[in-house]
């Protein structure tokens, strides 16, 4: 009795749909029984099977790239016989997923046992019999497709865990954009208030001379431009001598060292950064052909640390060490470092400084 299509796909999860999509690669020396094999698979409602009369041309037809879903395999073949073929696409990593099922005329047990654990998804004796060829392929190629279905969905969490890394990486790093480094570390960790004391910090405040009226009268695009450019070195100078960049405000530049995490040489680190911030804005001018000038001025002592905000986090400085760096910064001279007697004696003798 023929089975059509349709009554079969009744008995298990594919389809007419799916069959017809289903690859087949037959392989056996004798042409006779492929074409047996070939038109049982057709009254199953399998409609794209390819052939091969023996081991090396299989693998030629398998190293195309076609996706086959299963490969019926003689093992007694001239050249190549059934267990090298097994041996050689079962160590290919690209091939290796592709079932197997051996059709041998060997009615030993050892044969079938060496088959499968060569990695053949079963095995049939020939002449085999129609119905337990049926069953065996329909059960091979529907682990197939449960295992290409587990497959993908490996692939998508794969990729979305991927993506949610990504997103993770970009939310830490905006995260650090406005955040010290120490203070968004314990964000992550749940603490809800973060205020703290430093009893041993500088801090300073640079003011651009000259800026407001280039900004009053250029574009607004070259306006933000400039100042990208002076602030983004400031940043970079910052960097370098292990300085916090508080905050800009309009084209003021706050900085401090001591905070968030203390260190022993706060003034210097502050100092070296604002002597080259002045030399900085001396090559500026030169480049760019703006006159500006930069007044600094420089405070040390304790102060209170702390992030302000619940949407837009602001790590902020208060007390007096803070108040008298921005005083020290509005009674300076532009092109000089203005610096409070606090940070002269925490300087010492290396830096040159004029009463």
């Amino acid at each position: 009795m023929n089975i059509t299509k349709p009554e079969f796909a009744r008995e298990g999860v594919l389809g007419p749909d799916d069959l017809a999509a289903c690859k087949f690669l037959v392989i056996d020396d004798s042409r006779m029984i492929r074409l047996t094999i070939i038109k049982h698979l057709h009254q199953l409602g399998f409609e794209s099977i390819d052939e091969a009369d023996n081991g090396a041309a299989a693998i030629e037809l398998l190293r195309t790239g076609k996706d086959y879903d299963l490969v019926l395999l003689d093992l007694e073949m001239p050249g190549m016989n059934g267990f090298e073929f097994l041996k050689i696409v079962k160590s290919d990593p690209a091939l290796r997923s592709v079932p197997i099922i051996v059709v041998s005329a060997s009615d030993h047990i050892s044969a079938a046992i060496q088959c499968i654990s060569d990695g053949a998804e079963d095995f049939l004796n020939k002449p085999f019999d129609p119905v337990l060829l049926r069953a065996r392929v329909f059960s091979t190629i529907e682990k197939k497709r449960l295992r290409d279905t587990d497959r993908q969905l490996l692939q998508a969490l794969e990729t979305e865990k991927a993506l949610l890394e990504q997103e993770k990486e970009k939310s830490e790093q905006l995260l650090l954009n406005v955040l010290p480094e120490a203070i968004a570390a314990r964000l992550k960790k749940g603490e809800k208030v973060i205020a703290e004391k430093q009893q041993a910090t500088t801090v300073g405040f640079t003011d651009l001379v000259g800026f407001t009226p280039y900004a009053r009268n250029a574009e607004p695009v070259d306006v933000v431009t400039m100042l990208n450019r002076i602030f983004s070195n400031f940043d970079l100078m910052s960097a370098r001598y292990g300085v916090e960049k508080i905050k800009t405000i309009g084209d003021c530049y706050m900085f401090a060292a001591g905070v968030p995490v203390p260190v022993e040489d706060h003034a210097r680190r502050v100092a070296d950064t604002a002597l080259e911030m002045v030399q900085f804005l001396e090559r500026f001018n030169t480049r760019f052909g703006t006159d500006f000038q930069i007044r600094i001025g420089l405070n040390s002592g304790p102060l209170v640390a702390g992030i302000i905000g619940k949407q837009k986090f602001a790590y902020d400085i208060w007390g007096d060490a803070v108040n008298v760096a921005s005083r020290m910064e509005s009674s300076g001279v532009p092109g000089r470092i203005h610096i409070s007697e606090s940070t002269r004696a925490e300087l010492g003798s290396d830096y040159e400084c004029e009463p």
